[in-house]
């Protein structure tokens, strides 16, 4: 099995720019393989492994549960961050530039080191955990001043072992109705998106739209997810 800088540089980046300027989002083959899927699933049970936990409904963020990985992060985990933050910073910076706004450094040690110095310092990477009926309202991932507008997540549960739980990702348009859609990927794919905001051509020029991203309702059985956010949290 090749490492994960080496799978990660395999990556056609070329199409995932692509994807995500044409159709907000890039979705590519399965990348993790099952037992490293399985291996992060049972991270889920080990209290040592997170620093927080939050229980969507309590909070009104839907239904479900989920946690935040503390340091040291997993190695996996940490590996797939620091691997895919460099190709994503290129996207990022190319985005910079057409809405005139602040770019990003090539490393990820770098980047953190401007998350830190502005008190973002608490890790942000995360396993997400959906029962029958429970769901993700849609939401941006705001942790701070300092955000990095594309994150990654993988769905690590075989798609046979529930129904449902839909990754839904909106597009607020200025002046129009709302585009969504509705990704279905299947176990150890990494999904490309934006956090927050992409730009979009228009006829002045490009601008900035806002996306919201979710989870429908899971209809049937259970599933686990990560999430790998790239700036960290106050």
């Amino acid at each position: 099995m090749t490492s994960v800088a080496q799978r990660v540089s395999a990556l056609d980046w070329d199409v995932i720019g692509r994807d995500l300027e044409t159709h907000g989002s890039s979705t590519t083959t399965p990348f993790l393989t099952r037992d490293e899927c399985d291996k992060l699933v049972a991270c889920y049970g080990d209290a040592a492994a997170f620093r927080n936990v939050v229980n969507m409904q309590r909070h009104g963020f839907g239904s479900g549960e989920y946690k935040y990985f503390g340091r040291p992060l997993p190695e996996l985990v940490a590996q797939l961050r620091e691997a895919l933050y460099p190709a994503l910073a290129r996207i990022a910076n190319n985005w910079s530039e057409r809405l005139r706004t602040r770019g990003f450094p090539p490393t990820l040690d770098e980047f953190l080191a401007v998350c830190h110095a502005a008190g973002q310092e608490k890790p942000t990477p995360l396993l997400l955990h959906y029962g029958t009926g429970d769901y993700n309202a849609l939401h941006q991932d705001v942790y701070g001043e300092i955000g990095f507008p594309l994150q990654v997540l993988s769905v690590l549960t075989p798609a046979a072992q529930y129904r449902g739980g839909a990754v839904l990702l909106v597009t607020q348009r200025p002046r129009g109705q709302s585009v969504g859609e509705a990704l279905t990927p299947e176990q150890g794919s990494l999904v490309v998106f934006p956090n927050r905001y992409r730009p979009v051509r228009g006829t002045r020029g490009d601008y900035r739209v806002g996306v919201r991203h979710g989870v429908s309702r899971l209809l049937a059985g259970e599933r686990h997810t990560l999430g790998v956010i790239f700036h960290d949290a106050e």
